[in-house]
C-alpha cells in the first residue's frame, strides 16, 4: 500500500511538474507577445545609435540651409556638438529610450530666435527628408513628427501682433 501510494505521488509530483513548465512556458510566450506589442519608438528606430545618425544628418541639414543656417550663425564648434548631444539626448528620452534630457525646455532655448511657421515647415521637411533618407517606416515616421509637433507652440515665435 505504501509503496503504491509512492508511486501516485511520485506520478502526481511529474504531473505537476510538467503542467508548471507548460504553464511557464505558455506565460513566458504570452509576456513575449506583449512586449513586442508595447516595444518602445526607441527600440523600434533602433536605439541609441540610430537616433545618433539621423540626429547627425538632420543637424547638419539645418546648418546647410539657406533659411535656417542663420539660427547657427556664431556658434562655435563645442556649441554645435551640445546642441547635437542635447537633440539625442531629447529624441532618446521622448521616444523611451533610457537618457535623461538635462537642456532647457523649448521655450527657453528658443526664445528670442525669432523662429517663424515658414522655418518651421523647412525644418520639419529636412526631418522628413533625413526620416527618409534612413527609411524609417511611416509609423515610426509619424510618431517622430508628433513628438516634433508637441513641441512647436514653444518653437514658433508668435506672429507680432497688429498695431
Amino acid at each position: 500500500m505504501r509503496t503504491q501510494r509512492c508511486k501516485l505521488q511520485a506520478a502526481h509530483g511529474k504531473a505537476c511538474a510538467g503542467l508548471l513548465a507548460v504553464v511557464l512556458l505558455a506565460s513566458l510566450c504570452i509576456g513575449a507577445g506583449a512586449e513586442q506589442k508595447t516595444e518602445t519608438l526607441y527600440k523600434r528606430l533602433g536605439g541609441y545609435d540610430a537616433i545618433a545618425a539621423v540626429t547627425d544628418d538632420f543637424i547638419g541639414r539645418l546648418v546647410a540651409d539657406k533659411q535656417l543656417a542663420r539660427f547657427f550663425v556664431g556658434a562655435s564648434t563645442d556649441s554645435k556638438k551640445r546642441i547635437r548631444q542635447l537633440v539625442v539626448d531629447q529624441l532618446c528620452a521622448a521616444t523611451g529610450g533610457p537618457c535623461i534630457y538635462i537642456g532647457r525646455s523649448m521655450k527657453a532655448a528658443h526664445e528670442g530666435l525669432g523662429i517663424t511657421e515658414s522655418d518651421w515647415q523647412v525644418a520639419v521637411g529636412l526631418l522628413v527628408a533625413t526620416l527618409d533618407k534612413f527609411k524609417v517606416p511611416q509609423k515610426e515616421k509619424d510618431e517622430l513628427l508628433a513628438i516634433a509637433s508637441s513641441v512647436k507652440s514653444d518653437i514658433v515665435a508668435p506672429p507680432p501682433a497688429n498695431k
